[in-house]
């Protein structure tokens, strides 16, 4: 059985009332996979913005496996130090990763994030040699929309991601990256100009879904 894990920040923990990209991702597996698989995490909650916590379980559609490993204002560099006990204890084979902005926002530089990806890729491999991972990039956001330093931090951030998965990947634990979304419009795909809405969901499912079918031929193209 292979073992997904969905790691991210907010835009991966979704929020109350949500069905968030995990669900359009588990739909898509469930229907093309062609084999067992599982989505695994220790988390299973939404976050609730009335709390400011993840507390809530309130999914648009709740009968999905909602396991994750997501938190709202969470970047590389706060999963770094959690990966390895999460893909030990979940057993997880492929980790869906999509981290960046909140660090960039208030935490590290592009070149510090940087290093955290390489902290997070080692410390994933600790518990999981074999450990396969599928990245994605900053997607466009309002901050980057409006804010030139930031948008200029970004960019330069995606680049060195793409080295440092570069870098890093080797045959036994191979690390992907995905494209970003071509047709992503923070006006149309999200709510708020950075969490995705229903379109956006589905764009995001389809980056990961994509990229692991054309490199690792893992289920089909994505058709949501």
């Amino acid at each position: 059985m292979l073992r997904f894990m969905p790691v991210g920040d907010s835009m991966t923990i979704g929020s109350a009332g949500e069905h968030t990209w995990r669900y359009r991702m588990w739909q898509h597996l469930r229907d093309t996979y062609g084999g067992p698989c599982a989505v695994v995490g220790p988390r299973e909650t939404l976050y609730d913005k009335a709390t400011d916590a993840p507390t809530s379980y309130e999914y648009a559609d709740p009968d999905f496996p909602r396991a994750h490993l997501a938190g709202w204002g969470e970047g590389w560099l706060h999963m770094a130090p959690l990966i390895a006990q999460a893909v030990r204890a979940q057993r997880a084979d492929v980790l869906l990763v999509s981290l960046g902005l909140i660090d960039l926002g208030f935490y590290t530089n592009a070149e510090q994030t940087a290093e955290n990806v390489r902290r997070f890729v080692a410390e994933a491999r600790t518990a999981n040699p074999r450990v396969r991972m599928a990245v994605l990039p900053v997607i466009p956001n309002v901050r980057a929309a409006e804010d030139a330093p930031f948008a200029a931090q970004v960019t330069l951030f995606n680049e060195l991601l793409a080295k440092a998965v570069a870098d890093l990947d080797e045959p036994r634990s191979p690390l992907l990256l995905a494209s970003p979304p071509p047709s992503y419009d923070i006006h149309l795909d999200t709510y708020d100009g950075t969490h995705p809405n229903a379109s956006g969901e589905h764009k995001i499912a389809a980056a990961f879904a994509d990229a692991m079918h054309q490199a690792w031929g893992v289920g089909e193209p994505y058709a949501g």
